[in-house]
Parts: C-alpha cells; structure tokens; sequence
C-alpha cells in the first residue's frame, strides 16, 4: 500500500511539472498566465523582432540631437528605394519641421522617442503621458498629416507603466534586436560589419540619424543586405497589426488561431 501510494504521488508530482514547464513556456501575450508564476504582475515586453520566415529586416534612425546627416540618410534611402522609420524627439521635431516634412514627404515613416528624452521610468503616469502627448503634438505641429503608430523610449528603458502609457495612444513599444552603435564613433565598415553579423529575417535594426560614420555605413549596410536578399522596410510594414503575442524575449509571434 505504502508502494502505491508513493507511485501516485511521484505520477502526481511529474504531471504538475509538466504542466508548469508548458506554462512557462507560453509566450507573454496580455493575459499570459506565466506572469502568475513569475509574481511579476504580468511584466510587460517591447517588440525586439519579428517571428517571420521572409527575408525582411526593417531599419530605424533616432533623432534627438543634430540634424546635418538627415538629409543625406533619406538621399541613400532613396537611392536604394528602402523603406525606413525615423523615432523622433518632441524638441528636435520643433528645432527641424522641415526636415519632419521632409521624411513624411519622402514616404518614411515617423514614431515618437518622447519630447524631451528622458529616462522615462523614473517619471511617474501622468509625466509620461504628458511625454508622449507632447511629442506627438510637436511632431504634428510641424507635419499635420503624420501619423504615429510607434513609439520608442529613450535608452530603451521601460516598464509596465511605460508600456500603458503607449499602448493608451494606440502606439506600439519598439525596441530592436541589432544595435549598430554608431553614437560610438565606430568607423562605417565597423558598422556595417556589426550589424552584419547580428542580423536575420524580422530584425530591427537601430541607427542614429546624426552618427558619426552613418553615410558611409548605410550604404555598406543596404548594399550586403539586398545582395543577401532582404527586403528593407520600416517597422510598421514589418510587425503584425493585430492578433499576435510577444514572448518573454520580445520577439512578435503571429497568432495562427
């Protein structure tokens, strides 16, 4: 009896393992069930890639200080007709309208990195919102016809407050998967070759539109990937609209059911 007994209590014990890997394994969509396990509160994630099979990258410039190298970036993007998203400050939006009206009317596409870059999880709801409000209102200031879907934050710092403040303004949260870190004074081949190495089907790849080396980077960069065979688009024709989760690592699954 006492065999018995011992028999279903390890059958027990293994059954409710199994169940709590298969939960753990789950991707957190915004309801996941994981997070109760964590005790995290439901934590959760920016979208770092894509889950996809096609060979299709999107590429991202920050604009925040300077603006000398926007004009030549679009110019290269145009020259290899690529798609690209430029994330741009509240205050370098009212420093540089035209130069807003220009990547508008050149076709690229426009998201918010706050209105005047700080560290946004140390500010509480209300100043976030008022952040990103005020961006927006910035960005359409200067180009009414803009409109904004995504939103990156500075440094890449977030939390669950940040992450709601955005999602409330219809905006998703970008991060990326590549970073070139061409703020480092890399030369345009160390650029090139480092985005190179990191990247693969649905990345996001982040530049800065006033880098030091970016112009001789971007064509390196554009050049290797359509010879690898990649599309380049912005983020917005990259991720999902809809009916998709994001997992623990930040990747965006499309949902199949």
């Amino acid at each position: 009896m006492k065999f018995l007994v011992l028999k279903k209590t390890v059958v027990f014990a293994t059954f409710g393992l199994i169940v709590l890997c298969a939960v753990l394994a789950m991707p957190l969509g915004e309801n996941s069930i994981s997070a109760v396990f964590f005790g995290d509160n439901l934590r959760k994630v920016p979208i770092y890639n894509v889950d996809t099979t096609e060979k299709q990258v999107a590429i991202s410039f920050d604009a925040a200080w300077g603006a000398d190298k926007t004009e030549g970036i679009m110019e290269i993007l145009k020259e290899y007709d690529v798609g690209a998203t430029f994330f741009l400050v509240g205050f370098w939006a009212e420093k540089y309208p035209d130069l807003v009206k220009q990547i508008h009317e050149n076709g690229y596409e426009i998201g918010t990195h706050s209105n005047t870059h700080p560290d946004l999880t140390k500010l509480n709801r209300d100043q976030i919102d008022l952040e990103l409000n005020n961006s927006i209102s910035a960005i359409k200031t200067a180009c009414a016809d803009v409109d904004i879907k995504l939103f990156r934050a500075p440094y890449g710092a977030y939390n669950n407050t940040v992450i709601d403040s955005a999602e409330n303004l219809g905006l998703k949260t970008i991060q990326w998967d590549v970073d070139s870190l061409d703020w480092k004074g890399l030369s345009g081949a160390e650029i090139a070759t480092r985005i190179m190495d990191r990247v693969k089907p649905g990345s996001i790849i982040l530049c800065h539109n006033n880098s030091d080396h970016i112009l001789d980077a971007l064509p390196i960069v554009l050049d290797r990937l359509k010879m690898q065979g990649y599309e380049i688009t912005c983020i917005g024709d990259l991720v999902y609209g809809d009916n998709y989760t994001i997992d623990r690592a930040g990747v965006q699954h499309q949902n199949t059911i």
